[in-house]
């Protein structure tokens, strides 16, 4: 596409969008926690099946669930569930090649284990990884690329490797009368403070709802920020589980994130543009059918599918998988977070803040949204709320829109034309 001029924001120089939840091997950015779902959902979609077959992957994670650092402990934990009852020499599949894939398969090998890596994409990395493209100085992040203060232990190893980081700080907050200052998330805090105690969960909305927390515009950032951060849905997520309210600073990866992945994965091939349908399983063994039609026998598998592949059926497993494990994938929900990044030749914006959130509406006269019919919900503000201004850090003009649950799940439908109209839509106060 060739992006033009919307009113006063000018066209960018260079443009990328991600669109995670059409992408048919990822159904979406990272696992949430919805109301009702628990810690032992995760445990049980952890569980191997009858020691043959065995699940890894960020959403099985306990501690970490949607991050870097849980997927690839969740890694390291199916192996080493694989290495107490495997026997010498044994010959192990591991189907995934992100972060999870390559933190077991790295354990196996180490263990002395004959392992086949096969990855649908065509790239190593899964979730984590960069979309190459000389025009941009900083190149995009198709995925997890901004660490906050639990992420050290990434962090740290990302430096070793030599891939770059910056870090974003200065949140500001912006209406279209200009710069103020951020949101108080204190409302939402107090909200969920105060169902805590109670005999059952509900979502973030409905613990606002109770304690008469009303929709303002400064309550909308909010919780559109949480969402762009965490890719929860307000209207689903648990109060008893919810994420912590993003603040403070972030670090951002600005460099080729394969490094890393090359790092955990050392010397192994990863066999790349390879689809798994099938997963047939017995006391002796498994079997892996291809899309290609061809099929393959290994000892034992660790899958490492993201939840969403798992809730849309892209594997079949036969026999079908126990009600303990359908049951954990239907409770669990897969958050959405996309992006789009815009690079400039000059900036047209004046701030250094290096977080924006973006406060009531973008124009001066909003165009009403229409009216739902009877019984449809009202569409949802698309209004990219979240930017991170790279400016100030990397010295390059590029801006990075961040959106996240419903308006994510919108904006992944739209054509890169839309997207970018929504974009400069959105930038309007900036100008």
């Amino acid at each position: 596409m060739t992006p033009t001029p919307v009113g006063e924001v000018p066209a960018p120089t260079s443009f990328f969008r991600t669109a995670w939840a059409q992408d048919p091997f990822a159904r979406g950015a990272r696992s949430v926690t919805p109301a009702g779902a628990t810690a032992t959902d995760r445990q049980a979609l952890a569980a191997a099946l009858i020691e043959r077959v065995f699940f890894a992957g960020e959403a099985t994670s306990v501690e970490r669930p949607g991050t870097i650092a849980g997927a690839m402990r969740s890694g390291e934990r199916a192996a080493s569930e694989v290495k107490d009852i495997a026997g010498d020499g044994e010959r192990i599949a591991v189907v995934g090649a992100g972060a999870a894939g390559a933190s077991a398969a790295a354990r196996l090998v180490e263990a002395g284990f004959d392992v086949t890596v096969i990855e649908a994409r065509d790239y190593a990395g899964g979730r984590l990884a960069t979309h190459p493209d000389d025009e941009w100085p900083v190149p995009p992040q198709r995925g997890a690329w901004l660490l906050g203060a639990d992420d050290t232990e990434v962090a740290s190893r990302m430096a070793l490797l030599g891939v770059g980081a910056v870090e974003i700080g200065d949140p500001v907050g912006f209406t279209r009368d200009g710069e103020t200052d951020i949101p108080s998330a204190d409302q939402v805090e107090k909200a969920l403070a105060a169902v805590a105690s109670d005999m059952s969960d509900r979502t973030i909305a409905d613990a606002l709802a109770e304690a008469g927390v009303d929709g303002s515009p400064e309550l909308t950032s909010v919780l559109a920020s949480l969402s762009a951060m965490t890719g929860i849905d307000p209207t689903t997520a648990s109060s008893w589980f919810a994420p912590g309210m993003p603040g403070g600073s972030y670090d951002a990866l600005v460099s080729d994130v394969a490094p890393f992945v090359e790092s955990v994965l050392g010397d192994l091939e990863v066999t790349l543009s390879t689809v798994v349908s099938n997963v047939t399983y017995d006391d002796k063994g498994v079997s892996l059918r291809l899309a290609s039609g061809e099929s393959l026998t290994f000892d034992r598998v660790v899958l490492t599918v993201p939840l969403g592949v798992l809730q849309a059926g892209g594997i079949e497993f036969n026999p079908p998988l126990p009600f303990a494990h359908r049951g954990a994938i239907s409770t669990l929900e897969m958050g959405h977070i996309e992006s789009v990044w815009l690079r400039y030749e000059t900036p047209f914006w004046s701030t250094n803040a290096g977080i924006w959130h973006i406060i009531g509406p973008v124009s001066p006269t909003p165009t009403p949204a229409p009216s739902p019919s009877p019984g449809e919900d009202p569409a949802p503000d698309v209004t990219i709320r979240t930017w991170i201004n790279l400016m100030p850090a990397t010295g390059e003009p590029i801006l990075v829109g961040l959106v996240g649950g419903e308006v994510a799940r919108t904006m992944a439908d739209l054509s890169d034309d839309e997207v970018f109209t929504l974009a400069a839509t959105s930038l309007a106060p900036f100008t």
